[in-house]
């Protein structure tokens, strides 16, 4: 009975290191995997906005607020299981960042419109060339880059990231 309470104070301590050490290789294989992904200024591959009335876009285009940009596969499970993540990371932002939703990987438009209808993807759905998985350094989807107001490139993960991981990467990046 009297070393219940000494026994407990000794777990604690080890209970945060554990914590400690789990978050720290959570840090590391992030780091790891987004290693080639680019920093500053992004490249400059121009993209395709609107699925019904294409149009040229680029990234630039967002400049003014922080933007999230989450690049998907219309083929991709995690893609699958994170799209409702970014819908609501875009109703909860608001106006406060913008959230673009790139596809890449697609063989043709109406899949790409096909997935962003059933997963009620917010707007713009851009649409990704051939070369823009290479210039970004993009190995896995789902990826998102995280841009600042000025419109360089501040951070960036690799698969599923939850609704929370999506407000706060878009809200510090400033």
């Amino acid at each position: 009975m009297g070393g219940e309470p000494q026994e407990k104070r000794r777990k604690f301590p080890r209970f945060l290191g554990e914590i400690a050490l789990v978050l720290v290789l959570v840090y590391g294989i992030g780091r790891y995997q987004t290693r080639n992904h680019p920093r500053g200024l992004p490249p400059n591959v121009a993209l395709t906005a609107d699925l019904d009335v294409p149009r040229p876009a680029n990234l630039s285009d967002f400049r003014g607020k922080p933007t999230l940009v989450v690049v998907w596969a219309p083929w991709c499970g995690v893609c699958k299981a994170e799209a409702d993540n970014v819908a609501r990371a875009k109703r909860w932002l608001g106006d406060r960042a913008n959230v673009v939703t790139v596809a890449a990987a697609y063989e043709n438009v109406d899949e790409v419109r096909a997935f962003a209808k059933a997963h009620d993807l917010p707007t713009p759905v851009l649409l990704a060339p051939p070369a823009f998985p290479k210039a970004f350094g993009i190995q896995a989807y789902p990826t998102v880059f995280v841009l600042d107001a000025a419109g360089n490139l501040v951070g960036s993960a690799q698969g599923y990231t939850s609704t929370i991981g999506l407000v706060v990467r878009a809200l510090t990046a400033g």
